[in-house]
């Protein structure tokens, strides 16, 4: 069955990075526009960045333009989510999602678990 899991989330100080890996499995990874999410408490999900299956194309929220980075191996079935410049308010659990098709105007149809980042001094 399909699957997703995330890892790479931790505690990090203002202006630190990390990066975020989702680990795909159960379909055919190449085929599928994927994404990440992030979910803050008390707040709605809301998307954070978009890659297109063969990773030529890229979408980013305007609030972490310019510093996350979002890249995908189709080799090893995994997308990436590299965060610089960590600010406070990007404090949230982090998702990886597949969208429905090779497009990322589809909807998402699976979901990983989620992986908590906290920036904090």
């Amino acid at each position: 069955q399909v699957q997703l899991v995330e890892s790479g989330g931790g505690l990090v100080q203002p202006g630190g990075s990390l990066r975020l890996s989702c680990a795909a499995s159960g379909f055919r990874f190449s085929m599928y526009a994927m994404s990440w999410y992030r979910q803050a408490p008390g707040k709605e999900r809301e998307l954070v960045a978009r890659i297109s299956t063969a990773g030529r194309s890229t979408m980013y929220a305007d609030s972490v333009k310019g510093r996350f980075a979002i890249s995908r191996d189709n080799a090893n079935d995994m997308v990436i989510l590299q965060m610089n410049s960590l600010k406070v308010e990007d404090t949230a659990v982090y998702y990886c999602s597949r969208h429905r098709s090779n497009s990322w105007h589809s909807g998402n149809d699976y979901w990983g678990q989620g992986t908590q980042v906290t920036v904090s001094s």
